[in-house]
């Protein structure tokens, strides 16, 4: 038996990974399950699932599940007891599928455990991708890739020598705006922008898709799972969502990755890895696949893409701007403080307020996190204050 500890169950990846584990992993028990403040979903999950324990973000969340749960084994409150439930002994393996900032600690705490990653939070990387890597390989923990894209790569260069890889390619559907002017773009609502057309996912990322901030989010994460140059990593629009990636050989062959859109595969993957176990999810059906379709982006339309490739190559703290701002920025779409345009002005902004410098500790990177956000919050109120 492997134990497996889930933060974040409460959210789009975490119900989906309990649901693999539930239905594919008898050989699979569950450490801690976590949330921020979902109470209600968590005490469902704790009678359905078993669990050993609980890690409950909010004060208020925690009094309440105790209220509406009978579960009787160690139930954690606040920041602290994520990070004992991310570090516990007992896990052989982490799902991070946390949001944003959030995961960056826990992932820590876990490798500092000598735990294996199974990494659905990619913000973890683009934060503290430099501190991540580096303490992974001085631990020996592997980061197995949950993303789509990046479970796609990891399975296309399995057997490959490293040194022929010539680039890696992401796949984008685009969101639900991909054909999108940009006079349209600047009546789109927070609905409108949550109807993603091929994925189901949680609102941050689902908005992230949107305006292709995710994309590049994944780009800077690529960059520091298979320590590759910025300038051997591409993006393709990909509407359809079947193929995830591809990677190019020094030979001129290419290997793609092709299935149906279903976060469950990487993450059983990643559960498997690096072997592979049957599963009754969907298959393609190639009777009715007719069209794969690919071009570029348009960064002109998508301006978060180009702030986050080039927040990549500036390094230092900018890609830790380019995340604070960003979950700001989101947040005020969310709340119908700001349109969607404004999102990477308010993203860009930011990043030309606050000067890139070097960072080497998780205190560095919790300080500047906090700078970023009041600084972001600020351009909010300015813009709120224009109309």
């Amino acid at each position: 038996m492997r134990t497996l500890t889930i933060l974040g169950s409460t959210g789009s990846i975490g119900r989906q990974a309990l649901d693999v584990v539930d239905t594919h992993h008898p050989d699979v028990r569950l450490g801690f399950l976590t949330t921020n403040r979902n109470a209600a979903l968590l005490a469902e999950q704790v009678a359905r699932y078993h669990p050993y324990g609980v890690a409950i973000v909010s004060e208020d969340a925690y009094r309440i599940f105790r209220e509406i749960s009978n579960f009787d084994g160690p139930i954690l409150c606040g920041t602290d007891g994520i990070l004992d439930a991310a570090a516990w002994e007992e896990n052989d393996i982490v799902l991070s599928a946390l949001v944003g900032f959030a995961g960056v600690a826990p992932t820590l705490a876990a490798i500092e455990r000598g735990t294996t990653i199974a990494l659905a939070n990619k913000e973890s990387l683009v934060v503290a991708g430099e501190l991540i890597t580096a303490r992974a390989r001085e631990r020996n923990v592997p980061l197995l890739a949950v993303d789509s894209e990046h479970s796609a790569i990891l399975q296309c260069i399995v057997g490959e020598s490293y040194s022929s890889i010539e680039q890696i390619i992401l796949t984008a559907s685009g969101g639900p705006f991909r054909t999108y002017s940009s006079t349209q773009l600047m009546h789109v609502t927070p609905d409108d922008a949550l109807q993603h057309p091929t994925w189901t996912m949680g609102a941050k990322i689902t908005i992230d898709s949107a305006t292709l901030m995710n994309k590049g989010f994944e780009v800077i994460e690529a960059h520091w799972l298979f320590d590759l140059p910025p300038e051997r990593i591409g993006i393709v629009i990909h509407p359809q969502s079947i193929v995830h990636s591809f990677v190019m050989f020094c030979d001129g062959s290419v290997k793609a990755q092709l299935s149906l859109p279903d976060m469950r595969l990487p993450i059983h993957y990643a559960l498997t890895y690096p072997e592979r176990r049957p599963t009754a999810l969907q298959r393609i059906d190639w009777d009715h696949l007719r069209v794969l379709e690919f071009e570029k982006p348009d960064p002109a339309r998508f301006p978060c893409l180009q702030l986050a490739l080039d927040a990549l190559a500036t390094g230092g703290s900018a890609p830790t701007v380019l995340n604070a701002a960003n979950e700001v920025a989101v947040t005020a779409f969310l709340q119908r403080t700001i349109n969607f345009p404004q999102i990477p002005r308010i993203v860009e902004q930011t990043l030309a307020t606050i000067a890139p410098s070097p960072l080497t500790s998780l205190e560095d990177l919790t300080v500047l996190d906090r700078c970023a956000r009041q600084t972001a919050w600020n351009i909010v109120r300015e813009i709120q204050l224009e109309h």
